[in-house]
């Protein structure tokens, strides 16, 4: 057999090198997603996780001349608050050589602490009768939390009590470790079980506040939505997130679908929806939806990560569609672009993004994103009909980070009426941020005025 000619077998070999050079760099490429993942599987989970390390990191500490930034100082206390004086004695010796000290001046320090002796206060319950239907009165004083007497005549004040539902709901404290910090800080004897129950009582006289929450957003004329996973008693459920015009609105329910929503605001509810693509928010049909932009460029800048060649096309094209019509609001908002601009150029977006998912896709993940773009083609630019619509859900996925949180650290709720509970004081707790209201000494009034008919219930919302 003829054995073949020297420039076929040079021309082979080539082509042999060539695939050895693409497959050693692949190999490499595979090998460095490796450890990235590795890497990142030792690190703290979302939302602490970080990405790979710089490349040129900044230098750790304080930064020299301009870049030194503002120094920090504690403003001293007014003179009218100042509680207790003290002098620091100048010593009868020299602690060096042991001669005689000679005082030259005296300069003022200030310093404020924290209290660690519990108040005890003890009330004098008057007790009567009415001379003409007989009821039984009580007197009550407007500290007082409640009426109870006998065994149960010994509580825990309005303050201390909230103090305990800001500890487990927003710090994210489990009750064992509230009842640590009364115990280490105060000297005050408290129980896991004293503050649930802290927390049940408070979640109590807070349901007024909360369906008021609850019909704020009902009518708010935005609503940013987010929804997590949850337990009840180990078993799954969901945490639902509504961002309103004016408050932030939590509930438990054993379901992730939007019927939870449904039941608080309809479903001919017709202001506008911002949502990550849930199908389960396509019930609302007299909604303006806005699908979150953010999730779509996390999908594409993921996929571009991954494709090689021609694959990182259709990526691309993503995300330059996107990014260009953010850029666009963006320059509105800096008054350089007119908003009909923007409303010409909103129906230019839909017709490119049509056009662009239309085309068939051979790799599976491209047609999976394409189905998506293509199933809430309606709903990707209205930020560009109306600028005053964010282009993400953040503030939803903003208010559910600490709930997150929380959720890592005592793993959900035992019961369904502490899955209630946790709904109450989380929309109270997180609308009274929102109101630049103290969390602390509104649950404190609300626990005062339960049951007091001389104290009004302390109103969260102002009036529509």
């Amino acid at each position: 057999m003829a054995s073949p000619p020297d420039d076929e077998l040079w021309h082979e070999n080539q082509q042999l090198r060539r695939r050895v050079a693409d497959l050693e760099a692949r190999l490499q490429d595979l090998t460095r997603r490796l450890e990235e993942a590795l890497r990142a599987g030792k690190r703290q989970a979302a939302p602490f996780r970080k990405g790979p390390p710089k490349a040129n990191p900044k230098t750790p500490g304080r930064k020299a001349g301009a870049a030194h930034g503002r120094h920090g100082h504690r403003a001293p206390p007014p003179a009218d608050q100042v509680q207790e004086t003290h002098e620091a004695a100048l010593p009868d010796a020299c602690p060096d050589c042991g001669g005689g000290v000679a005082e030259t001046g005296v300069v003022t320090q200030y310093q404020t602490e924290i209290p660690r002796r519990p108040v005890y206060r003890q009330f004098h319950v008057r007790l009567g009768q009415c001379r003409q239907c007989g009821k039984r009165i009580q007197g009550r004083h407007p500290l007082q939390t409640s009426d109870a007497l006998g065994a149960a005549a010994s509580q825990v004040g309005p303050d201390a009590q909230a103090a305990a539902v800001l500890l487990n709901k927003q710090a994210g404290l489990s009750h064992a470790k509230v009842a640590a910090v009364f115990r280490a800080l105060f000297g005050l004897g408290l129980t896991r079980g004293a503050s649930a129950q802290m927390g049940q009582r408070a979640a109590t006289r807070l349901a007024p506040t909360h369906q008021a929450i609850l019909q704020e957003l009902r009518v708010s004329e935005q609503l940013k939505v987010d929804e997590t996973g949850w337990r009840i008693g180990g078993h799954p459920a969901w945490l639902h997130a509504w961002v309103g015009d004016q408050a932030t609105g939590y509930v438990i329910d054993p379901k992730r679908g939007a019927a939870a929503l449904e039941r608080v605001i309809g479903r001919d509810w017709g202001g506008v929806l911002v949502h990550d693509g849930f199908a389960s928010y396509g019930r609302f049909a007299e909604a303006i939806h806005q699908q979150c932009v953010a999730h779509v460029l996390v999908r594409a800048r993921e996929l571009l990560a991954a494709a090689t060649r021609g694959a990182v096309r259709f990526p691309r094209q993503v995300l330059g569609l996107f990014t260009e019509a953010l850029d666009l609001r963006n320059r509105y908002r800096a008054g350089a672009v007119p908003v009909e601009a923007l409303w010409v150029a909103r129906d230019a977006f839909d017709e490119r993004l049509l056009d662009l998912v239309a085309r068939p896709r051979a790799v599976p993940a491209y047609r999976r994103l394409a189905r998506h773009l293509w199933r809430h083609a309606e709903s990707w630019f209205s930020f560009l009909t109306e600028p005053s619509i964010p282009a993400t859900n953040w503030p939803a996925e903003q208010a559910i980070r600490p709930a997150v949180v929380n959720r890592k650290v005592w793993g959900g709720n035992r019961t369904t009426l502490g899955a209630w509970a946790q709904g109450v004081l989380m929309s109270v707790i997180a609308t009274c941020g929102r109101q630049v209201r103290s969390a602390l000494d509104f649950v404190s009034e609300a626990l005062r005025a339960f049951g007091n008919r001389d104290l009004p219930r302390p109103a969260l919302l102002p009036a529509r």
